[in-house]
């Protein structure tokens, strides 16, 4: 598996597993189908509620923990510094293992500030190999990194053909963040895997669409995260090292960027209001079991 060095000098695997929206009890599956298709990089998070399950899949999967590169992130009703450090340890136990390759801070919102010096501190005390945020746009990204010790080893933010976070990532090489993606294949949407550009080029290299996807992310050096419950399609989505897209093929996929969000901006009022709505919801369903 090719990989990324970080800022800090970790080896980052260049392709990972998430496990957003797999329900717990069927993450464990998920997660040692993907270690069979090849993974070492699975990305978890607090509030996909299967941490839990992640960790048994990686016990029992047999392959050495060395050998993985396990990602979760704190969730905004954890920020503050002394909740943020206590939902780590938390997240440690549940996923019974004694350190995270790496934590993000999982939201722009709330007391994100608190969060991350509760991860440097974890860093620095060995719980954690890298830290890092997801979802900061670019002058949340240079605030962050300004103002705080230890500068993000990751950002990981929504990349795909249609919102290719050109100016983003720059911004990232500037401040030596690695940039990482979620939503590789738009969940879908715009009619993506069908869209007539993307095929034509699939058909040139004998590859389905989805793996043209990865290896465009792969080729402009984002981690790049990719969920399907099915092991044929995992091992398809990593199968992605025997090619290499030309210039002209790159410069096509560019010319389908909108530079725009297909799911929500931080930067919008509203979309506090559906953040706030989400941990309202999931402290309510918490407080009922």
């Amino acid at each position: 598996m090719q990989t990324v060095t970080l800022n800090n000098g970790v080896e980052m695997p260049i392709l990972g597993f998430g496990v957003f929206q797999i329900p717990a009890e069927e993450t464990k599956r998920a997660v040692l189908d993907a270690i069979e298709a090849g993974y070492r990089h699975i990305d978890t998070a607090q509030s996909y509620l299967n941490e839990k399950e992640v960790g048994e899949a990686i016990r029992e999967s047999g392959i050495p923990r060395k050998d993985m590169f396990i990602t979760s992130k704190v969730w905004i009703s954890n920020y503050g510094y002394e909740n943020a450090r206590a939902s780590v340890l938390d997240s440690l136990e549940k996923m019974g293992l004694d350190y995270l390759d790496l934590m993000l801070v999982h939201q722009p919102f709330s007391d994100y500030y608190g969060a991350y010096r509760a991860l440097e501190d974890l860093y620095t005390e060995g719980k954690l190999r890298a830290i890092g945020v997801s979802n900061f746009y670019p002058d949340r990204l240079s605030d962050i990194a300004a103002f705080n010790r230890i500068t993000p080893q990751v950002n990981q933010v929504e990349t795909h053909p249609f919102n290719q976070q050109v100016s983003a990532q720059e911004n990232m090489k500037k401040n030596n963040v690695q940039m990482e993606s979620w939503a590789t294949f738009a969940e879908g949407r715009n009619n993506i895997f069908h869209n007539p550009l993307l095929v034509e080029i699939a058909e040139k290299y004998g590859k389905s669409t989805a793996q043209i996807m990865v290896r465009w992310q792969v080729e402009r050096g984002i981690v790049c995260l990719t969920k399907s419950s099915k092991l044929e399609r995992m091992k398809e989505n990593i199968n992605v090292f025997d090619f290499a897209l030309s210039a002209e093929d790159m410069a096509t996929i560019a010319s389908l960027d909108t530079k725009t969000s297909l799911f929500f901006n931080h930067q919008e009022p509203s979309t506090v209001d559906m953040f706030l709505g989400f941990v309202k919801a999931q402290g309510e369903k918490t407080a009922s079991e």
